[in-house]
C-alpha cells in the first residue's frame, strides 16, 4: 500500500509569520517547491496563540488526514508535564526531527549587563530584579536554558520575572523596548537587531560558538556555566496516520533537507542538522520525555500528579 497526496497540503506553524516555527515551515515549503517533491500545491498556515497549542488543536481536528502536517517542537511535551494542557503529544503522528537550534541570550546595546558574568552576578545578588523575555511557552527549551543559568548562579529558578510571547520577534522587541533585561530566544530571531546594533548577545547555549554575527559571543560553558540547551524542530501529523502515510512524508522530508535551499537556510538561521525518523525518532522522543521530566522537576516546574 502506498500514499500520495490527492489535494493541497497544509504545513501548519504555531507562530505568527516571522516566528520560529514559521521560519521552519517556510524553509520546508521552499525546499519542497524548489525540488518539486509534491505533485499538489502546498502552503503554510499560521495558527498562532497559546504557545502553539491552538495550532495542535486545529491539527487534531484533522485526525487521519495526511494532507496536513505541523511543525513540532519540545514545547508540547513540556506543556503536558507542567500541567499547562491535558493534551498528550504522543497522540499525534511523529514523522521526523529536522534540526536543532540553540538559544541566544541578548540584551539592549546600552544594558549594564555587558556579558554573561554580569547577568550571573545580578542573578546571584537579586534574581527577582531580573526580567526575561522569551517565546513561546513556559517550560520550553528557552525557559529551561534560563532556569539552568539561574540555578547555576545559586538563585531560585522561579525568582526572575518571565515574560512569554507567542513569537520570538515579540520577545526581541520587548528587550529592545526596555521592558525586559534579557531575552532568551533562538539565535536566528535576533539577527536583525544585532546587525542594527540595538541588541548585544552575551551568551549562547551551544556546545561551541556559533558562526557569523555570533562568532564573538562566548558560550555559557566558556563562562563557567554548564548550560547546553538546544531546541529541535520537526514535523508531526494528526492522530491516526497510517504507516504508509508516515513513510511518504519521511521520504519527502529526507529529500527536502538534502536540497541546496534547505542547506542555505540552515546556515542563515544557525540551525544544526538532526534528521531523525522511524525507530530512532521514537527512541529519541521517549528518552527526551524522561529527561525533560527530570529537568522540570529539578527546576520546580513539574506539575504535581
Amino acid at each position: 500500500m502506498s500514499f500520495t497526496p490527492q489535494r493541497a497540503v497544509e504545513i501548519v506553524a504555531g507562530t505568527p509569520p516571522g516566528g520560529g516555527l514559521d521560519r521552519s515551515a517556510r524553509a520546508l515549503l521552499e525546499a519542497i517547491n524548489a525540488s518539486r517533491l509534491l505533485d499538489v500545491p502546498a502552503s503554510v498556515v499560521n495558527i498562532g496563540g497559546e504557545g502553539g497549542r491552538r495550532a495542535w488543536r486545529a491539527i487534531r481536528e484533522r485526525g487521519h488526514d495526511p494532507h496536513v502536517i505541523g511543525i513540532s517542537s519540545p514545547n508540547a511535551i513540556a506543556d503536558r508535564l507542567m500541567g499547562v494542557t491535558q493534551e498528550d503529544p504522543d497522540e499525534f503522528s511523529p514523522i521526523a526531527i529536522l534540526y536543532t537550534e540553540y538559544i541566544a541570550f541578548v540584551v539592549r546595546a546600552d544594558s549594564p549587563l555587558r556579558g554573561g558574568a554580569h547577568l550571573v552576578h545580578r542573578l546571584t545578588q537579586d534574581a527577582a530584579s531580573v526580567t526575561v523575555a522569551l517565546s513561546t511557552s513556559l517550560g520550553n527549551s528557552n525557559h529551561v536554558a534560563v532556569a539552568i543559568v539561574v540555578r547555576e548562579a545559586g538563585a531560585d529558578t522561579r525568582a526572575p520575572t518571565i515574560r512569554v510571547f507567542d513569537s520570538a520577534l515579540d520577545a526581541v522587541a520587548d528587550v529592545v523596548a526596555g521592558h525586559a533585561d534579557v531575552g532568551a530566544i533562538t539565535a536566528a530571531s535576533a539577527v536583525t537587531e544585532l546587525e542594527a546594533g540595538t541588541l548585544s548577545a552575551i551568551a549562547v547555549s551551544a556546545p561551541a560558538r556559533l558562526p557569523g554575527i555570533y562568532a564573538a559571543t562566548p558560550t555559557w560553558r566558556e563562562q563557567s556555566i554548564d548550560c547546553i540547551v538546544g531546541s529541535w524542530r520537526g514535523v508531526s501529523g494528526p492522530p491516526g496516520l497510517h504507516a504508509h502515510q508516515v513513510a511518504f512524508w519521511e521520504r519527502v522530508l529526507t529529500a527536502a533537507v538534502a536540497t541546496p535551499q534547505w542547506k542555505a537556510r540552515m546556515v542563515r538561521h544557525f540551525w544544526t542538522g538532526m534528521l531523525l525518523t522511524g525507530d530512532t525518532l521514537s527512541r529519541h522522543l521517549h528518552g527526551e520525555r524522561r529527561e525533560m521530566e527530570t529537568v522540570l522537576g529539578t527546576l520546580g516546574l513539574l506539575s504535581p500528579r
